[in-house]
């Protein structure tokens, strides 16, 4: 084999260990989903409907979450001066976990007027992932203190996911009751995500073994011309 044709194929070993790496990568699949609030506030119950998006981003270890509002809820019969409104809000969580997660974010930045819709600023958290496999990320419960009152905003229509997120816990956890041999080892997993590392390290072995295999044939022809 030519010199030219043997880098051709190692070019194309290498493609395809990269494809099978990207084919592991976790993914995001986001929308935005509209929740019909319903507040308890200190005057009486109030609704508002708002168009929210949950988005993600990768930190060290886990994910931020970022949760935005389209649109104001709830209202206060008086002015919100700069900094007299904190706002949280839960995240419930399903798919390949459960629960719920906390998100915050800063006071308002600026006087909310009196009988106006409260903009909620972007909350974030950070989610680490307990197990492996599709999460969704469901709005819940927002509350709102300012001025020594309360106000909490259920969400009335059963909004759908605002973020479904592939993810890998630490350590590849999450795979609980595997069916175990005879020995004690744990039997090989067979999902796609697993298949598709697998083809990636099997690609860089061959990608190796083509590399060791060049060297040996340079040397080769080399001692064949002396």
């Amino acid at each position: 084999m030519s010199y030219r044709k043997r880098s051709a194929a190692l070019a194309s070993v290498a493609a395809l260990a990269g494809s099978a790496v990207l084919m592991a990568a976790p993914a995001a699949r986001a929308e935005v989903v509209d929740v019909n609030y319903q507040c308890k506030t200190p005057i009486g119950d109030k609704n508002a409907v708002s168009p929210i998006d949950i988005k993600s981003a990768g930190s060290g270890g886990g994910y931020k979450i970022t949760m935005s509002w389209q649109k104001g809820v709830s209202s206060s019969p008086v002015e919100l001066g700069k900094g007299a409104m904190n706002p949280s809000a839960t995240i419930e969580l399903g798919g390949a976990d459960s629960g719920t997660m906390t998100v915050t974010g800063p006071a308002n930045q600026e006087a909310v007027p009196a009988n106006t819709p409260i903009k909620i600023s972007d909350l974030t958290g950070t989610y680490t992932p307990k197990k492996s496999g599709e999460v969704t990320f469901t709005p819940g419960v927002l509350t709102i203190k300012a001025l020594g009152t309360t106000t909490t905003c259920t969400p009335s229509n059963g909004p759908g996911p605002a973020l479904k997120l592939d993810v890998k816990a630490a350590g590849g956890g999450g795979d609980t009751g595997s069916p175990s041999s005879g020995s004690g080892s744990e039997l090989p997993r067979t999902g796609p995500e697993d298949s598709a590392v697998a083809l990636g390290t099997l690609g860089g072995t061959v990608l190796l073994a083509g590399a060791a295999g060049a060297l040996w044939l340079t040397r080769r022809e080399r001692t064949v011309r002396r």
